[in-house]
């Protein structure tokens, strides 16, 4: 690269992985440390004062209890709830970060706060997805109120398993894998239901007993929830897994198996990381390129987000696949390097965001005052569009997502 550096701006917290590990990559590449500008500090409506021509990055809160407190309001951490609080927080606060950089001579967002908002509600998300022709599960329209409400419209869609999400959780919180039959229900959720409420375990539980489900839902109901179809996974070794699959400047680059025996394949709830190499063997060449296309097409529906990590299922049948979420922040992958074709073979995913950057500059110096972004394509008339390559799911057919 050649010129003057860019400067460099992340908000996050100090001290948190993402931070750092984003800081390592701009060293790497002989780049000063960037400066990091707390979360507490936005949260709190503090004065944001950038240099002239600062690239700002935003990165996610993570787990620091003084934001989440400014975030949600006070209360234990591991609480579950206050998504909707949570997603006001934190959209008034990346819009205070827009005015400062608009205010800013040749200050540019890497990122558009517009589009992170979306991907922090599963609704907008996924009805985005769906009217780009995203391969994405059904899901129940309009509000669920609770859990009657819930039963109702399963029996209404004929569908006996679902995955209950908060509109605006995160990290599988909250998220319950439901089967239903009549009276007769099994649900599988990280959610404790205690006498002080609902709080987050690292280990998933299992609910038989009506009355406790319908407490659990009643309470998420109040932040708004996001009711999709069950989606059955393919598994290997007795194990079912997804993959996270980050998608850099349009292109995805690294991707992890995420397996286990539970519905959830979240890492921190159980969790393992799988054999990249056997999944894309067992998919095939054609299989495997039909998963990055839905990756990207999802990426593609985001185009001022330079980066997101995509949630993508493998159904069943070793065929159909479709995408669960798209993360803002999902690219917290320690140890990842850019999978065999990526194109960043030997970078984590930090490595990989910074030369985008670098590359779009050195290619189009005017680039570095606007968002990294990449076209939407349109859709592929030959797969069709909402739900392309999905099968019509068998309720009987097996564990899955």
């Amino acid at each position: 690269m050649s010129g003057t550096p860019p400067v460099l701006a992340v908000v996050g917290t100090p001290g948190d992985r993402r931070v750092t590990m984003f800081a390592g990559a701009c060293a790497r590449y002989g780049l000063p440390a960037p400066r990091v500008i707390p979360w507490t500090s936005v949260l709190r409506g503090e004065e944001i004062a950038l240099e002239p021509g600062t690239l700002v990055r935003i990165d996610s809160p993570g787990e620091d209890a003084e934001t989440d407190t400014l975030l949600r309001g006070p209360g234990e951490p591991s609480r579950v709830g206050g998504g909707a609080r949570w997603h006001a927080a934190f959209t008034a606060g990346t819009e205070r970060i827009l005015r400062a950089v608009e205010h800013t001579p040749g200050a540019a967002l890497l990122g558009d706060v517009g589009e992170i908002a979306v991907m922090f509600d599963k609704r907008l998300c996924h009805a985005r997805l769906s009217a780009a022709g995203v391969p994405v599960p059904p899901a129940l329209p309009g509000p669920v109120e609770g859990y009657r409400s819930l039963r109702e419209r399963m029996d209404r869609a004929g569908w006996g398993r679902v995955f209950v999400k908060p509109a605006h959780g995160s990290s599988a919180s909250g998220v319950i894998a439901l089967h239903a039959a009549g009276s007769r229900v099994m649900a599988v959720t990280s959610a404790e239901l205690s006498p002080g409420g609902l709080h987050n375990s690292l280990r998933v539980r299992r609910y038989e007993d009506e009355a406790d489900l319908a407490v659990i839902v009643d309470r998420l109901a109040g932040d708004g929830l996001h009711v999709e179809r069950w989606f059955p996974k393919a598994g290997m070794d007795g194990l079912t897994f997804d993959l996270r699959v980050v998608v850099v400047d349009g292109r995805p680059t690294h991707a992890v198996v995420r397996a286990s025996r539970a519905p959830m394949t979240n890492l921190h709830l159980g969790g393992a990381r799988g054999d990249l190499g056997a999944v894309r063997e067992r998919l095939g060449e054609p299989g495997w390129e039909r998963a990055l296309d839905a990756c990207a097409r999802a990426a593609a529906c985001f185009p001022g987000s330079p980066a997101v990590g995509v949630d993508l299922m493998i159904g069943i049948d070793w065929r159909s696949v479709a995408v669960a979420e798209v993360n803002a922040f999902g690219d917290l992958l320690p140890g990842l390097t850019g999978f065999p074709g990526s194109g960043a073979e030997g970078l984590d995913t930090y490595d990989a965001q910074v030369r985008a950057v670098l590359t779009r500059r050195t290619a189009a110096p005017e680039a570095a005052v606007h968002p990294l972004a990449v076209p939407v394509p349109g859709v592929d008339e030959a797969s069709g569009v909402r739900g392309a390559g999905m099968p019509d799911v068998n309720e009987a057919a097996g564990a899955g997502r």
